[in-house]
């Protein structure tokens, strides 16, 4: 079973992520600040990390580096991805340096997304 940590502070897309992802056989914990996303990251060990770009507190990318202290970088760019409303090319350009995927919200194609979200490669 894939364990999953969502970085979400918009809590109904929090929450339908949330569930659509259980339903599917994920676990998933759920965190609206980036400063706790992190504790988690320390704490608990993920197959993968769904963080927006855009917290209260922090962006994604803050949480990002924090996780350095857990994770190679090889491990970040299989584990994290990136969502946001702003995909400009400054984005897309800082989230390639992480390797990690970025999912443009709202999502093209939902379907689509929860198969990103749920695939591990080694």
């Amino acid at each position: 079973m894939i364990k999953i940590l969502l970085i979400e502070d918009e809590k109904l897309l929090q929450k339908s992520l949330k569930k659509l992802l259980e339903k599917r056989g994920a676990t998933v914990d759920v965190e609206s600040s980036g400063k706790g996303a992190i504790e988690k990251i320390k704490s608990c060990n993920y197959d993968r990390i769904i963080c927006d770009l855009m917290l209260q507190d922090i962006s994604g990318f803050d949480v990002i580096e924090e996780s350095k202290q857990r994770y190679s970088i090889g491990q970040i760019s299989s584990k994290f991805i990136i969502i946001t409303a702003y995909g400009s090319p400054q984005v897309h350009a800082r989230a390639e340096e992480y390797g990690c995927k970025i999912l443009t919200k709202p999502f093209q194609d939902n379907t689509e997304a929860l198969n990103t979200f749920l695939t591990i490669e080694e």
